[in-house]
């Protein structure tokens, strides 16, 4: 684990994890570059930004429970890191889906945003984000203060559960489940070590009286 925490210290360690992150984006770009995104590509583009969108929430949601159980406190420098990750690819999402989907006509957009609940949870989730995007700088933290700071960006986890049930509702006209049931899995695990933690520190600290 001493090898690792050193990777994850040594200063290219921050730029690779700007490439992987960006390795998605530049495969769908390419695949739409070469008409490899199969029989319906604005559909493609559309779910997979979603998609990864879910999946850097994930990996941000792991840092903590992976920093504590192994002691890797390097992985902390890679948190806010993915968690602009998430914004970028929610927001990508979002614009695909403006763009390709509703040929960026804001009436009909509100109007689709209203009529059908997946979206407006999609919707939802990235307004919740807006915020936890623009608050992920070192003076936002010193102007908020570390403690409001810390609370406002407990929205994540309620990002997290929005994030789910757009995906799932998304799913529903089909029946296919199988995904979803996936990341819902992962992120109980991630949600659940937390809760397990936070009502394990209270009998610690009673322990130790």
């Amino acid at each position: 684990m001493r090898k690792i925490n050193a990777w994850g210290l040594h200063p290219a360690a921050k730029p690779l994890l700007f490439l992987f992150c960006m390795w998605p984006l530049a495969a769908l770009v390419w695949g739409a570059a070469h008409d490899q995104l199969g029989a319906n590509p604005a559909e493609t583009l559309i779910r997979q930004l979603g998609d990864w969108s879910l999946r850097a929430l994930c990996l941000t949601l792991a840092i903590t429970p992976l920093r504590t159980v192994f002691n890797l406190p390097a992985l902390a420098r890679f948190r806010r890191m993915l968690g602009l990750f998430t914004f970028f690819y929610a927001s990508l999402h979002l614009l695909a889906y403006g763009w390709l989907d509703m040929g960026l006509a804001l009436a009909d957009i509100g109007r689709d945003i209203l009529k059908r609940p997946f979206i407006l949870m999609g919707f939802a989730a990235w307004l919740l984000l807006l915020p936890l995007a623009a608050t992920s700088f070192n003076r936002a933290i010193k102007a908020l203060g570390a403690k409001t700071w810390q609370k406002l960006h407990k929205l994540v986890y309620l990002i997290a559960g929005i994030g789910l049930l757009h995906f799932f509702w998304m799913r529903a006209g089909k029946q296919n489940f199988g995904e979803p049931l996936l990341y819902a899995a992962v992120v109980a695990a991630l949600l659940g070590w937390r809760v397990w933690r936070a009502l394990r520190r209270p009998q610690s600290q009673a322990l130790g009286r």
